[in-house]
């Protein structure tokens, strides 16, 4: 799973480290003789991207790498079942769920062979950075040459998405006699491609030159003045799709603006806000200011602010991070962590919030959520984050396939965000869908454009697929565009489409057409508002020195991506589940159930009868920009079901026949 490179190591550590790695590789040394036989491969356990045209040598020595080993569950195929039956809304153990300690007492590897396992990892002089209640897997960490002694490899450095990541050679092994206690041996850093699924407003990525400037021009070539709703303004721009005049981005909508146009006012106004119920947030690491941040950003829209007993957190110490450099830096989180916290307040502000931060953005994370799962901590977890793609091992996937059963059996419903880079082919050069959002155990949410009027209705919605066309001025003062329409700076789209690893599973039957799905499951389910020219404002003191947290002053900013559409449906889960009394669980079958007998109970986000597109001016570079809507790379909106947003948007009516059952 996840091998990394750490500053915080000293090299007094790295020098014990490595010493004993030494033992350890002349002790197996006997062991290696003995015959390959002696032990068992793991051909599932090396990422695809590890092969001889991309191996640029052995890693470097004077680094550590995370590693993660998981343990086959004791009975798969029952859990399997069990989380077929709890949520589905035609089978007699629909929402029976079990307790954590009945679902690890019935389902996880035993004791004894947790306990082999532990004991192999501290023999081999490896240091353990966590293991769950559940016993499903175990996280440590060593040199390359110690990780290479103990699992019968060498340790490589690969080219794979213009980054550095080490893996194996050659495929990882353990000795025989520890084989079926083991299905997945993770000394590989594809899940540090873990990234937020979050963007802000003017962030083009590495294509963005133009947005590089940060003094603005003295003169905008456009005067395009953000709007506070759809409409506010207007601006002139060179003609497109049959227009001049185009309405301007959206300045970030409030949380009022957001509750009225999700159609939760009434609701509000009777106390039912998520009162009563917990909504869990997973990011890596952890924001010094959040809870500053977010009763700041809470006064200053008269909103009310959160307390210790209505937000809590479980995060490590900032000694106990690792990997910022591959993950992303505290800096690169620190958006995210507020943005969820801020958009889950602002939709159900009676709930409770509890924020799981992992030491890094790999096994970290898992261990965040076990922290979850074996307690039962929240029945709703939104997870604003993904890989790029399925580009990780069979095996791993397998393994974290395995915590998402143990949800679905649980009774709690995983929320993962989409994806904001479409169907990935600007990063993989293929299409794929990001995991874990595409697995057929948790709900993916997609992203939308979103207009909401200045009455807070939505005036129109489609998919979030950003195309931004630089304007230019020529000497005489005429305008025009640098591109032909659309333009060639891509600024985000909902991820999606059709996966490579998982079948199709029964609930998408009939519903996902089956020329796109092909017998495999397509995501996203369902969709909210993600585009961040449409987005939603928040409020931040920015981490300016990674190494001291030290934070600046408190700013606003304007966010989108799907890891805003995942809390906001999170959230929305949470006033269902106060006003129903019911615990939702893993959503998917009862919420395809429902479009199988009330296909009009979702807004079906469409292409619009013309095309839409925003004009944006940055307040960073001065430069104006026209943004064209819904053109998410492969990823297409229709009418029905499609892979930008899934089934459509959700109202409260839809999910109060969710929480009901009623399928």
């Amino acid at each position: 799973m996840a091998l990394r490179t750490t500053r915080s190591l000293h090299k007094r550590a790295l020098g014990i480290i490595a010493t004993t790695s030494a033992v350890v590789a002349l002790s197996l040394a006997g062991a290696s003789a003995a015959g390959a036989a002696d032990r068992v491969t793991y051909a599932g356990s090396v990422p695809a991207w590890a092969t001889a045209a991309n191996d640029t040598g052995a890693a470097a020595a004077d680094t550590t790498v995370q590693g993660e080993i998981y343990l086959p569950l004791r009975d798969q195929k029952g859990a399997e079942a069990l989380a077929k039956a709890v949520s589905n809304p035609l089978d007699r153990g629909y929402r029976k769920a079990l307790s954590p300690q009945q679902w690890i007492n019935r389902f996880s590897p035993t004791k004894p062979d947790f306990d082999a396992v532990v004991n192999f990892i501290k023999a081999a002089g490896l240091t353990i950075q966590g293991v769950p209640d559940s016993r499903q897997y175990v996280v440590f960490r060593g040199t390359p040459a110690q990780l290479g002694s103990v699992f019968g490899t060498s340790l490589h450095t690969f080219k794979h998405q213009g980054k550095q990541l080490i893996a194996p050679a050659s495929a990882p092994s353990v000795p025989a006699a520890l084989a079926n206690k083991v299905s997945a041996i993770s000394v590989e850093q594809s899940r540090t491609t873990t990234r937020p699924d979050s963007i802000k407003q003017g962030d083009l990525g590495t294509t963005a030159a133009p947005f590089a400037q940060r003094k603005a021009a003295a003169t905008p070539v456009v005067n395009a003045p953000c709007s506070h709703y759809i409409g506010e303004h207007t601006a002139t721009m060179p003609a497109a799709y049959g227009q001049t005049q185009f309405n301007t981005n959206i300045c970030g909508y409030t949380p009022k603006q957001l509750r009225t146009a999700y159609g939760l006012d009434a609701l509000g106004a009777k106390g039912v806000n998520g009162t009563g119920q917990t909504v869990a947030i997973i990011d890596a690491y952890a924001s010094p200011s959040i809870l500053k941040d977010v009763n700041t950003y809470s006064q200053q829209n008269g909103e009310p602010g959160l307390t210790n007993s209505s937000y809590q957190q479980l995060v490590p110490s900032p000694t106990q991070f690792t990997d910022q450099d591959l993950c992303q830096q505290p800096s690169g989180w620190q958006g995210e962590q507020t943005l969820d916290v801020e958009s889950v307040h602002a939709i159900a502000p009676g709930a409770r919030i509890l924020y799981v931060g992992g030491t890094d953005c790999s096994g970290g994370l898992d261990i965040a959520m076990s922290k979850i799962l074996d307690n039962k901590l929240a029945n709703i977890v939104s997870n604003s984050y993904g890989n790029v793609g399925e580009a990780v091992p069979a095996d791993v996937i397998q393994g974290e396939v395995n915590l998402q059963l143990q949800a679905a059996g649980e009774g709690i419903g995983l929320y993962f965000s989409s994806g904001d880079n479409g169907d990935e082919t600007i990063n993989l050069g293929y299409a794929s869908p990001d995991f874990p959002a595409s697995s057929p155990w948790v709900t993916s949410v997609g992203g939308t454009s979103t207009a909401i009027d200045k009455n807070g209705k939505i005036a129109w919605e489609t998919g979030w697929g950003n195309i931004l066309d630089k304007v230019q001025k020529a000497s005489d003062g005429t305008l025009s565009y640098t591109a032909p329409l659309p333009g060639s700076y891509y600024g985000g789209g909902a991820g999606g489409g059709v996966s490579a690893v998982f079948a199709q599973p029964d609930y998408q039957r009939g519903i996902v057409p089956a020329a796109l799905a092909n017998g495999k499951r397509v995501s996203p389910d369902v969709a909210a508002l993600a585009d961040p020219y449409t987005g939603f404002l928040i409020g931040i003191s920015p981490i300016v020195d990674d190494s001291t947290l030290t934070t600046g002053d408190y700013e606003n900013e304007t966010y989108g991506g799907t890891s805003l559409a995942s809390p906001i449906v999170a959230a929305q889960i949470a006033i269902v589940q106060q006003a129903t009394r019911a615990t939702i669980g893993f959503a998917n079958p009862t919420l395809y159930g429902v479009k199988r007998i009330l296909p009009n109970a979702y807004r079906d986000v469409v292409p619009q009868p013309k095309q839409q597109a925003l004009a944006y001016t940055s307040a960073t570079s001065g430069n104006s920009y026209l943004v064209s809507l819904d053109l998410d790379s492969s990823l297409k909106t229709a009418k029905g079901y499609d892979d930008v947003t899934g089934l459509g948007g959700v109202s409260l009516d839809l999910l109060g026949w969710v929480a009901q059952g009623r399928h």
